[in-house]
């Protein structure tokens, strides 16, 4: 059984989990994932994997069987697992039992087909399933933090080639997040406006960094971008969470999704990279706060990071937001 284990010396939280050593290494550094080895994601394998929780599916098939276009099933090497005590243990050596959720979401039956290959379609069920997963868990009162992340490609830390993201529910908020959305309330308390409506009025103004924006949603290269090519896309509005957001903005960001992964892959070709859809706290409410707002972070991993970055958590970015986002623009005049 894992333990989420409380760091002292660096105000973090470490999770113990034995289980995760067992994940098959199903990728390799040259390609997405080899047609010769067996995928218990694909379509017509669903007796390989633990029942699905949800899926998006022709409304003729059954429940684990083909003709679904997204399913989300629970993680076989979970790093915390649902049925585990809900219990924290203080003292010295404090550590709470490894309670949470840990879910797969399958994006797509298609076996090689990367987030950067997908229609409007697949990524509005992409969208769509996500909203409802975060929805179901947020009723689960031990949770009080989600994660929704992608780990595509092995230099992004994939070790299974099928298109999928990861959700994971704890029982606490990483000091991370934490200190995040501590500062985007204290910002909206001071200037009565949210942090991402300020660096998109300033971004629109400054020009260099913006990428495209459809409806609502604006994606720039941030300003202070931890990864070459970073694109962050949010909201000045109030648009809601992704458990909250309505069909019609998320027909929005489904739009630019797709068109900022185009460029993306027009720029880098193949590529890996880590995606993060941001959840605030669940515990108090704070997703009705008029202080977040619906963000997705895209870091591709083109360049490797080592022991300066991992001991002061200070990365290094090769490559300048501004030239990024120019030819993320197209823009090949200036």
């Amino acid at each position: 059984m894992s333990e989420i284990r409380y760091d002292r010396m660096n105000d973090t939280h470490v999770i113990i989990a034995p289980e995760r050593l067992q994940r098959p290494n199903n990728i390799n550094a040259d390609a997405l994932g080899s047609s010769e080895l067996f995928c218990p994601f694909c379509e017509g394998n669903e007796s390989a994997t633990p029942k699905e929780i949800f899926s998006i599916r022709e409304s003729d098939t059954l429940s684990n069987k083909p003709g679904w276009q997204t399913r989300v099933v629970p993680n076989l090497y979970k790093a915390v697992a649902i049925e585990a005590p809900h219990q924290h243990h203080a003292g010295t050596f404090e550590y709470w039992d490894g309670f949470g959720a840990h879910e797969v979401i399958i994006d797509t039956p298609k076996h090689h087909l990367s987030m950067t290959q997908w229609n409007h379609h697949e990524m509005l069920s992409w969208l769509k399933t996500l909203r409802q997963r975060v929805d179901d868990l947020r009723r689960d009162h031990r949770i009080t933090f989600i994660s929704l992340f992608k780990n595509e490609g092995y230099d992004a830390g994939s070790t299974q080639s099928h298109c999928h993201t990861q959700l994971i529910g704890l029982p606490l908020v990483p000091k991370s997040q934490r200190d995040f959305y501590r500062r985007s309330r204290e910002y909206m308390q001071h200037y009565n406006r949210s942090l991402m409506e300020s660096i998109i009025n300033d971004e629109e103004e400054a020009e260099v960094r913006m990428i495209e924006k459809r409806g609502d949603f604006s994606a720039f290269c941030p300003f202070a971008s931890s990864y070459p090519f970073e694109v962050m896309i949010g909201s000045k509005k109030c648009v809601g969470q992704i458990d909250t957001v309505s069909d019609e903005h998320l027909d929005e960001l489904a739009s630019l999704l797709v068109a900022v992964m185009e460029k993306l892959s027009g720029q880098l070709s193949k590529f890996a990279f880590n995606l993060w859809v941001s959840t605030p706290p669940l515990g108090d409410e704070s997703h009705a706060c008029d202080a977040h707002r619906l963000i997705v972070r895209i870091m591709p991993r083109i360049y490797r990071f080592g022991g300066f970055e991992i001991s002061t958590e200070m990365m290094i970015n090769p490559v300048e937001p501004e030239l990024a986002a120019k030819l993320l623009r197209g823009d090949n005049h200036g």
